[in-house]
Formats: structure tokens, sequence, C-alpha cells
């Protein structure tokens, strides 16, 4: 009896920390509907062994993915759970922290619906392997499809040297 307890304890608990880091990270607000006077922040922290790059507002770094091209979302099903995109609630306004560049910060139409977040043109994502703010551990990857960086607040991405 007290292992099934515990089983379902963790069960409880992995879809609490993931359905709490999807829904902070993935939407840079707490988990909710699109609501009027909502914001959307993309900001910069400086992140062990990237430097200063992209966070969410919550400080969940922010990938770029390289199939994308700078053109469209191209990480959906099995790809965006890993790989949740930064989404721009209905009615919800984008925010730029220190160091972001307003005129980079943009939104394209997310292929399941909405809008994902851009920056210089690349829709950005969260990744489901940072479990704490600051930390980025999806960086320089190739996973579902393509490789991952971060993001300067240059809009560049931080792709190692060959």
């Amino acid at each position: 009896m007290a292992r099934g307890r515990r089983a379902g304890a963790a069960a409880v608990l992995a879809v609490v920390v993931v359905s709490g880091c999807a829904g902070q990270a993935a939407t840079g607000q707490p988990a909710a509907g699109g609501t009027s006077g909502a914001k959307v922040t993309v900001t910069t922290r400086s992140l062990p062994g990237v430097g200063t790059v992209l966070v969410t507002g919550q400080g969940y770094a922010l990938y770029m993915f390289a199939p994308d091209r700078r053109r469209a979302v191209t990480c959906t099903g099995v790809c965006a759970g890993t790989w949740p995109p930064l989404m721009l609630p209905s009615g919800a306004a984008l925010a730029a922290g220190p160091e972001v560049k307003a005129s980079l910060l943009g939104s394209d139409p997310a292929p399941g619906g909405g809008r994902v977040v851009t920056y210089g043109g690349w829709p950005l994502y969260t990744y489901t392997g940072d479990v704490d703010p600051g930390q980025a551990t999806g960086q320089a990857i190739d996973l579902n499809g393509g490789e991952w960086y971060v993001l300067r607040p240059s809009g560049a991405p931080l792709v190692p040297a060959p």
C-alpha cells in the first residue's frame, strides 16, 4: 500500500512540475487564458556556461531551433512537448526587459493556433529539461530534428565554434 501511495505521489509531482514549467515558461506568465493587460516579458540573464542570453520573465532560458530558419515554427507535436514555444496569449502585450531590443520582438502564427513570440525572426522556445530558472541545459544539443541554441540580446544564436 505504501508503495502505491509513493508511486501515485511521484506521478502527481511529475505532473505538477511539468505543468508548472510548461505553463509559466511557455507563456511567460502563470498558466491562464489570454487576458487584457497581460504581458509576456522577454528579458536577459547571465547563465552559467553561456553568459548573457534571452530568458522569460521567470528566468527560463529561451532557445531558437535551427530548422525554423527565421521563417516559421517547425517544432510541433512531440517536439513542442519537449520544447514548448513561448506563446503570446490573445490580448497580451510583449514587453522588453533590460538589454532586449524591443524592435526585434514580434510574433508569428503557431501551427496549432495562437501566436509564438519571436526575436529577430526566430520563434522562441523553452526547454523542459531546464527544471529551474537560470539553467540552459538545452544549449547546443541536437534533439527533435535539429540543433538548439540560446540567443544573445543582439539576436545572434550562441553557436559553438567549429
